[in-house]
């Protein structure tokens, strides 16, 4: 099944054309899960998405969670890295905050020294992780966002407990193009 996926943009919408704000309506395969009640009129109104620089899911992932998004700056932020397109999106699956559960270990298949959190971190290492570097993850619950970065900048990594079971067991599974195991901050995925 192709859908239109209408997405929010200031000026004039159209149902017989609905823009968006990377300027028109693309096609969204498997986007919208069969028998879930989605308002495709406003889908950054209402859930939490992951916008790929490339098709299929591919390249440099970029939340985008409830609000405007007129320009690149506006997903990118201070990633550090520009792409003025986004190709293919997926929605998040999300849980309660309360729920949000996540172990950081310092080496591949969840070995060494491990660090759990259930809250955002600006930087985890005022926060006590001892090292620039995380190369496993595994999440227990909900869905967060690593950045390379303190401060929330950098490469982002949407890690989800329903993708992959939660265990991203070395750093290339953080995305397709997870290039380091370098995560300084994180944070829990609005919804």
């Amino acid at each position: 099944m192709v859908s239109q996926f209408p997405c929010l943009q200031s000026g004039e919408r159209s149902p017989a054309k609905p823009r968006c704000w990377w300027g028109e309506a693309l096609p969204a395969e498997g986007m919208f899960d069969p028998g879930k009640d989605l308002d495709p009129e406003y889908p950054l109104l209402s859930h939490s998405w992951v916008g790929f620089e490339y098709p299929e899911y591919q390249g440099q992932q970029f939340i985008l969670e409830k609000g405007d998004y007129p320009r690149w700056e506006a997903w990118s932020g201070n990633s550090g890295y520009r792409t003025e397109h986004l190709l293919s999106f997926r929605p998040v699956k999300c849980a309660n905050h309360n729920d949000s559960k996540v172990i950081l270990y310092e080496a591949e298949n969840f070995q060494g020294h491990k660090f759990e959190l259930s809250d955002d971190y600006p930087s985890l290492q005022a926060m006590g992780w001892g090292n620039k570097e995380v190369a496993s993850i595994k999440v227990n619950a909900g869905a967060w966002v690593a950045y390379q970065y303190p401060g929330y900048r950098g490469y982002q990594y949407v890690l989800e407990r329903d993708r992959q079971n939660g265990e991203f067991k070395k750093y290339s599974e953080y995305s397709s193009q997870a290039h380091t195991n370098q995560i300084q901050s994180i944070r829990r995925i609005q919804h």
